[in-house]
Formats: structure tokens, C-alpha cells, sequence
């Protein structure tokens, strides 16, 4: 599979990347527990589809220490006993906010509620700008039918 668009060589595209990526310095700069922030972007790309973003956090996060078992079954959260509590309101957040085309009120009181029991405003504006960023990125690779599996870790900086 090839890209539909190089997004390092379009004189458009390029731009935009680099801007979205820029906007993600201060969630890494936050608060926010990096292994937090590897399981939410890989639970949104993968509600999205997006094969080159769930390769990536997938990648990153087992660099950075993240259990096999607990990357595999991030896609079913809600059986496996081994997220904490607050780990559990970021992936239902996470889904609940990529997927807000599928519900007429958006994110629901009560999902925002258990978030803020285990987040303070710093990590909740992390969460909420990864979840949007991602999507975004999620989008943009979908779109380009940008290919998965030759993601290196560190490799966009």
C-alpha cells in the first residue's frame, strides 16, 4: 500500500502536520501520565481505523514500558482487569469523544463527571486536546491511506 499523499513533501499538508505535532508540546509537557496519554491515542485510532496511528502509540508506548497485555487489550477496556480506575474515565472519555458524531448530546454529563474525579483542569485540558488531536491526525491518515508497520519510535523527534 502506498499513500494517496506524502504529507512531508506537499507544501499544504506539511504544514498542517507540523502544526497539529506542535500542538501536542504541552499535553507531553502536562500533568497528564504519559502511559495515559499512549492508551487514549491508541483507543481513538483505533475506533477511527487509522493503522498508522495505532502502529505509532503501540510503538511508543511498549518504548516507554507499556505491558504487552495491557496494549492488546486496550481495544476491550472495559473487560480486562488491568487499567486503574482513572485509566478507565480516560478510554471511556476518549471514546465517548471521537465518537460524538454517534451520539446527539455529545460527551454525556456523567462521562465528563468520572473524569474529573480522578483528573485536575491541567490533565482534563491534556485529555481533551489528545482526544482532538488525534482524531485529527487519525483523520488525516485515513484520508491518505497512510500505511501501517514502518513506524520507528522516536521517529518524528
Amino acid at each position: 500500500m502506498e499513500a494517496r499523499l506524502n504529507f512531508f513533501t506537499n507544501p499544504v499538508a506539511s504544514k498542517v502536520v507540523k502544526s497539529i505535532a506542535a500542538a501536542g508540546k504541552p499535553i507531553a509537557d502536562s500533568s497528564l501520565p504519559a502511559a495515559t496519554a499512549e492508551l487514549v491515542a491508541l483507543r481513538v485510532s483505533q475506533i477511527n481505523g487509522c493503522g498508522f496511528c495505532a502502529d505509532m502509540h503501540t510503538k511508543d508506548a511498549a518504548k516507554a514500558g507499556e505491558t504487552a497485555q495491557r496494549l492488546h487489550l486496550v481495544a476491550t477496556w472495559r473487560e480486562a482487569t488491568v487499567y486503574t480506575d482513572a485509566e478507565r474515565a480516560a478510554l471511556e472519555l476518549a471514546e465517548q469523544g471521537t465518537r460524538v458524531a454517534d451520539a446527539a448530546g455529545g460527551v454525556p454529563d456523567e462521562v465528563w463527571a468520572n473524569a474529573t474525579k480522578h483528573y485536575d483542569e491541567e490533565q482534563l485540558g491534556a485529555l481533551v486536546s489528545i482526544i482532538a488531536l488525534l482524531n485529527a491526525f487519525n483523520r488525516l491518515n485515513v484520508i491518505a491511506q497512510n500505511p501501517a508497520g514502518d513506524y520507528q519510535p522516536g521517529q518524528f523527534g
